[in-house]
């Protein structure tokens, strides 16, 4: 049995959003059919206007209503620290923390040749230029995924970085507090006894 067509645009819609298959896809649109007008017209008004008026930062790529965002506006951070992180999301984890008082920077991405992304489709020239007009940053900490791509993507960065004097850091990789090393995998233990720390 065929849809109306109205369904089957918005299963099609549904079906673009990461994660989402067919069958999710058919839950979400009937869903949508059953709410109340007014919260599918806010619902809709909510997605065009996230996609009008949010932007990129002009200085570290975060997702923004200003330009400056309000982290590179607020002059009372650190200005010596920039946590480099792959997406704008990162941003919001690690100001959950409420423990780093530093700069960031966006990749948008890490570097992946199976999926056709080099250097030059990262947000990595402004960080360049950016430590290059700004003598006070004196730390840039890399805080990829541990994935090889994120790995990798670390790995071209400090080069990049480490010759114009600037200390480069890496998040530490290892195991999760509450974990048990027998459940751990070898990558898991190989990163925790590289990172480790005196006591």
């Amino acid at each position: 049995m065929q849809y109306p067509e109205p369904i089957a645009q918005l299963i099609d819609s549904y079906m673009k959003l990461p994660g989402i298959g067919q069958k999710s896809a058919t839950r979400l649109a009937f869903f949508t059919i059953d709410m109340q007008e007014d919260d599918v017209t806010a619902f809709s008004k909510a997605l065009v206007a996230a996609k009008k008026d949010l932007h990129f930062c002009s200085i570290c790529g975060n997702i923004t209503e200003t330009d400056p965002c309000v982290i590179c506006a607020d002059k009372t951070r650190d200005q010596s620290h920039v946590l480099v992180v792959e997406q704008a999301k990162d941003i919001m984890v690690m100001e959950k923390m409420k423990e780093y008082h530093g700069l960031y920077h966006v990749l948008h991405g890490v570097m992946s040749p199976i999926e056709g992304k080099g250097p030059e489709d990262l947000n990595i020239s402004s960080l360049i230029n950016r430590l290059q007009q700004n003598p006070t940053i004196k730390e840039v900490i890399i805080a990829t995924n541990a994935t090889p791509e994120g790995e990798a993507t670390a790995m071209y960065l400090s080069r990049l970085i480490k010759p114009a004097g600037i200390k480069v850091t890496r998040l530490a990789h290892g195991l999760s507090v509450g974990s048990d090393i027998e459940y751990a995998d070898e990558m898991t233990l190989f990163k925790a006894v590289e990172g480790r720390t005196e006591m």
